[in-house]
C-alpha cells in the first residue's frame, strides 16, 4: 500500500498498538535504549512515544481515542542509527513486556 499512496518515498514514522494495552505500551517506551523519549518528529535520532502517557496525557479517554490514541498505541520516528540495532533494542523490550504478561 506505500508504494501505491506513497510512490515517492514512505516516511520513517512508524504507529502501533501491542499487547497488554497502556502499561505494555508505556514500559516499551520507557524500556528502549537507543531510542529517545521524544515528542517531537523528523529528527536523525531515533525517537519513541507513548502518547497516551505523554502528549495527550491531559485528554480524557474518549478524547484521546476521537484523535487516534488509544491506551496501545506506540510512535515510532525511525532516525539514521543502524536498523539492526533499533530492531535489537525494540526485541529487548517487548521481551520485557512479554515477561511482565506471563507474570500477571
Amino acid at each position: 500500500m506505500a508504494d501505491q499512496y506513497l510512490p515517492k518515498g514512505q516516511s520513517g514514522i512508524v504507529t502501533f498498538g501491542v499487547n497488554g494495552g497502556y502499561e505494555s505500551a508505556k514500559t516499551i517506551a520507557d524500556t528502549t535504549k537507543l531510542f529517545s523519549l521524544l515528542a517531537n518528529i523528523g529528527d536523525t535520532k531515533s525517537l519513541i512515544i507513548h502518547p497516551a502517557s505523554t502528549t495527550h496525557q491531559q485528554l480524557s479517554d474518549d478524547a484521546q481515542e476521537s484523535t487516534g490514541v488509544t491506551k496501545d498505541l506506540i510512535r515510532l520516528s525511525v532516525g539514521i542509527e543502524n536498523i539492526e540495532d533499533l530492531k535489537a533494542d525494540l526485541k529487548e523490550a517487548f521481551t520485557v513486556v512479554k515477561k511482565t504478561l506471563h507474570t500477571l
